[in-house]
């Protein structure tokens, strides 16, 4: 990914929020025949477990987990990879800007985390299937919780592999119109948080908060 200064997303906190709020993730690595790439959920991860973003270091820590099988193509644990991070995204139409001459283009949010994972035994992989399940059932009013299925859960677990990555280099890119006039910026925003065929709000969201800090 092209690193330029006006689109560099730095700030560990802003990383760690950004891993927090968009876990899906796409785990690529490095074969001799090819990119091997693959799709799972990821949660932050440091002090003991804690996936609260308010707390960690200069780099976002992760854990996650996938089919046993898939790890073993990935030969995880052997080689370094890339975690993709996808944040908000969004197309942006000319008209948006309300002033010539523009041409279209993509704002978006992302961060790609390199490094070689640690392998977690059953117990810590247990863990990280129970973390999760509790991470995105937050927001159901009555949260399902693994242990209601701990046996079966306990029979599959064995099948999946967890992992931990500290990243060794972090590359993440808000590119939000921070190089457009601030009040051409802000007419995008506008547009994409109101009725827009290409409504975005937390697009707009993102873009508003990089018009605030200036970043």
């Amino acid at each position: 990914m092209l690193e330029q200064d006006t689109y560099a997303l730095t700030d560990p906190r802003e990383l760690r929020y950004l891993v927090q709020g968009h876990g899906w993730a796409t785990l690529i690595t490095a074969a001799d025949d090819g990119p091997i790439v693959s799709h799972l959920p990821v949660l932050l991860d440091h002090g003991g477990g804690s996936d609260d973003a308010d707390e960690g270091g200069d780099v976002p820590v992760i854990v996650g987990h996938l089919a046993r099988a898939d790890a073993e193509l990935h030969r995880l644990g052997e080689r370094k990879v890339t975690v993709v991070i996808q944040g908000p995204h969004g197309y942006v139409s000319p008209s948006m800007y309300q002033a010539v001459p523009y041409v279209p283009t993509w704002n978006y949010v992302v961060a790609h985390l390199h490094g070689q994972p640690d392998i977690l035994d059953a117990e810590a992989t247990y863990d990280v299937l129970r973390r999760t399940v509790d991470h995105f059932e937050t927001a159901r009013p009555e949260p399902w919780r693994l242990d209601s299925v701990t046996p079966y859960a306990r029979s599959i677990a064995g099948h999946t592999t967890g992992f931990r990555l500290t990243p060794t280099r972090v590359v993440a890119k808000h590119k939000l119109s921070q190089e457009k006039p601030r009040a051409v910026a802000a007419r995008v925003a506008d547009a994409l948080a109101g009725d827009d065929p290409h409504r975005n709000p937390e697009l707009a969201d993102a873009m508003r908060k990089a018009l605030v800090t200036g970043a």
